[in-house]
């Protein structure tokens, strides 16, 4: 695990004022986490519910947790109680589970909205328009226990900088848009991982997710 000071130093180096790293220390032992915390790092982004929690435990209580992965309704209940930011919310019915988890252990829950803006099937999220009719329709307000602070997305998986920038920026300026307009309460938005968070900062990004650039390949699966 040696060198992640340093990668961590380097990325928080190269980000400007606006924009925040969030260590993804997913699929790494919290041993390592523990390494990148000792250097400053109090952000960090999991994608499963049980190897979160179980980190969760150990580590200092100080850290912010961000959940990122594809979020099952059933689990949200056992990271209700800590979580800082879900990243991943792609449905209003995952979000009416959180508020309901919420409700329960007495919190207000941050949550962004995961936009499907790859042109990978596999992506999941909503898509602009269906976004724009709920927040018209004003379909979040009768949520309590959570609050909706901005968006969230993944570029392609490519290696066309030009079309990592252009899903970046289509996003961007609909963050803009709803921000300006129907969203004022954003301040939020995540964007870029290892290979293209430098492009994601230049579009705007507040959160960029960086793991293996940080903490190498994945330990285990």
């Amino acid at each position: 695990m040696s060198g992640i000071a340093e990668r961590i130093q380097s990325v928080v180096a190269s980000l400007p004022e606006t924009a925040r790293l969030v260590a993804v220390s997913k699929f790494n032992p919290a041993e390592a986490v523990l390494q990148a915390y000792n250097c400053g790092q109090r952000l960090f982004g999991e994608s499963k519910v049980q190897e979160l929690t179980g980190k969760y435990e150990v580590l200092p209580k100080d850290i912010e947790w961000h959940f990122i992965g594809h979020l099952q309704t059933n689990k949200v209940k056992y990271i209700a109680p800590f979580i800082s930011l879900i990243q991943s919310v792609d449905s209003l019915k995952l979000l009416k589970e959180i508020d309901a988890q919420a409700k329960k252990v007495n919190r207000v829950i941050d949550c962004l909205l995961e936009i499907h803006v790859a042109q990978e099937e596999t992506k999941y999220g909503f898509s602009f328009d269906e976004l724009r009719t709920l927040f018209k329709e004003r379909a979040f307000d009768v949520f309590e226990n959570v609050s909706v602070v901005g968006l969230m997305g993944m570029a392609s998986n490519t290696e066309d900088e030009v079309q990592i920038r252009e899903e970046f920026r289509l996003l961007s300026d609909f963050y803009k848009e709803m921000k300006d307009s129907l969203a004022p309460q954003f301040r939020e938005l995540s964007m870029g991982m290892s290979h293209d968070y430098h492009i994601a900062v230049e579009e705007g990004s507040t959160l960029v997710r960086v793991g293996s650039f940080i903490f190498g390949e994945r330990v285990y699966a």
